[in-house]
C-alpha cells in the first residue's frame, strides 16, 4: 500500500528548487519543537516543514484560528509523524508567524517566517 496523497506534485514558479537560499526547512523535532523557530527566505521563496515528532500536528499560518496572515503557510496543514509539505510561494516581503492549530498557546510549536 502507499500512502493516498492526492496532492498536486506540479512545482510552482518563481522559485528555483535547486537555489536552497530560496527554501527553509522547519523540523518538528522528536522533543516536540520547531527548529529553527524563526528562518528568513528572499521572496518568492518556500518553506518545507518535516514532522519528525511521534504525534500529528497542524502547522498553519497565524493570527489563531483564522490562519489569514499568510495563507501560503496553510499548505502545510496536517502532518502525519515522518509527514513532510512545502509552503506555497512567498511572494510579499512581511514576517510571517505560524502554529500548530491544535496547540496554538504552545510556545514550541510556534515560529516565524521572514520573506525579504
Amino acid at each position: 500500500g502507499g500512502g493516498g496523497d492526492s496532492s498536486p506534485t506540479t512545482p510552482t514558479s518563481p522559485t528555483n528548487p535547486t537555489n536552497p537560499a530560496d527554501t527553509a526547512t522547519i523540523t518538528i523535532g522528536s522533543d516536540g519543537r520547531v527548529s529553527p523557530q524563526t528562518v528568513t527566505i528572499p521572496r518568492g521563496g518556500r518553506v518545507t516543514m518535516i514532522n519528525n515528532h511521534n504525534l500529528a500536528h497542524d502547522m498553519s499560518s497565524d493570527p489563531h484560528p483564522d490562519h489569514t496572515q499568510c495563507p501560503e503557510l496553510n499548505q502545510w496543514g496536517f502532518l502525519q509523524p515522518g509527514q513532510s509539505r512545502t509552503s506555497g510561494n512567498l511572494n510579499v516581503a512581511r514576517t510571517c508567524g505560524f502554529h500548530d492549530h491544535n496547540r496554538d498557546t504552545d510556545p514550541n510549536l510556534r515560529g516565524t517566517i521572514t520573506i525579504q
